[in-house]
């Protein structure tokens, strides 16, 4: 098999030569350019060959088209630094218009898209990286919940307003992502979809609709459309019926399903099994491979792709990746 009929067989639960994986990091010193973005992504892919590519732009990204402003740390393994945001009160929600999704920062994530695609993209799907709208918002007021949380309790219709502008620019956005030579989307929550930040109800209201729409602008388009739900306590049951190729979330920690329950709860290809904080980052190259192993017996080797709960941290050792590759073959 090549590496996207691994990846299709994985996505329908067919039998696949070995299980498809991927891994993806942050390399905050060269994500603030296109030509290093595309050549720091397609490094990893060929250094560790991995099946499928999920392009890994700075978070800040959808943010700073709305006026939010981030710096370089200047440093390799230190996130950008919040400077300011567009929203200093509820009512500025009311102020965001949409963005053309060619212009600006967005379009330079095409540009790179583009040049992936020619870099990577016969041999591998690639998938681009988007925040939820919920997720956008909280860039935009510097990455923190409690300015959002208090647009909830306090002006729900002027959040409402922003959350349908976002919308409405992601959805143009991630058709042109693909139209620029993305297979697919890498939806994230940004850990929205949990019990100890929203209720049910709160994301049912302020989540779930937003991400409904942006689904069915790209189902007929999109290839490989993956659903991230980060963090701990997820509402996996929540958004298990959305329209999506595979469901990613961080299966090894504390009140999230396992790969197998996954799979059972959701019938659906699942993505994950590696615990990208601790087992990767600080284990052994025989911890990994014991996790892989794990990963492995729970699935059946069928309806998986191999994968971090999230973002692997940078400075992550070679050797366990190498460690990973080890383990399939």
């Amino acid at each position: 098999m090549n590496k996207k009929e691994r990846v299709d067989a994985a996505l329908r639960g067919d039998p696949v030569d070995r299980v498809p994986v991927s891994m993806w990091s942050h390399d905050f010193a060269r994500e603030w350019s296109v030509q290093d973005l595309v050549e720091a992504t397609a490094e990893h892919f060929t250094r560790y060959d991995w099946d499928f590519v999920k392009v890994n732009p700075r978070t800040c990204y959808l943010a700073e088209a709305w006026g939010a402003y981030y710096k370089p740390s200047g440093e390799k393994h230190q996130p950008p630094v919040f400077e300011r945001s567009p929203i200093r009160s509820t009512t500025d929600w009311k102020r965001l218009r949409p963005r053309e999704a060619d212009q600006g920062v967005l379009g330079e994530q095409l540009l790179a898209l583009q040049m992936l695609n020619h870099v990577v993209g016969h041999d591998a799907y690639l998938v681009q990286t988007i925040s939820c709208p919920l997720g956008v918002a909280k860039s935009l007021v510097g990455n923190v919940d409690e300015p959002v949380l208090h647009s909830i309790r306090e002006d729900r219709k002027a959040l409402h307003t922003a959350l349908r502008v976002i919308t409405e620019t992601l959805a143009e956005f991630a058709i042109a992502c693909m139209e620029a030579g993305a297979h697919g989307i890498f939806y994230t929550t940004n850990g929205w979809a949990r019990s100890d930040l929203l209720t049910k109800d709160q994301y049912r209201e302020f989540g779930e609709q937003y991400d409904l729409e942006l689904m069915d602008a790209i189902k007929s388009r999109s290839k490989f459309t993956i659903l991230h739900n980060c963090g701990t306590h997820i509402y996996f049951d929540l958004l298990a019926s959305y329209p999506v190729h595979a469901l990613s979330w961080a299966a090894t920690l504390e009140g999230n399903p396992d790969l197998r329950e996954g799979k059972q709860r959701s019938g659906k290809a699942v993505m994950g099994g590696i615990s990208e904080q601790t087992v990767l980052k600080n284990g052994s190259a025989a911890q990994v491979q014991e996790e892989v192993a794990r990963a492995r017996e729970l699935t059946g080797d069928r309806h998986v792709l191999l994968a971090p709960g999230c973002s692997v941290p940078p400075g992550t050792p070679a050797k366990n990746f190498d460690a990973l590759q080890r383990a399939l073959s």
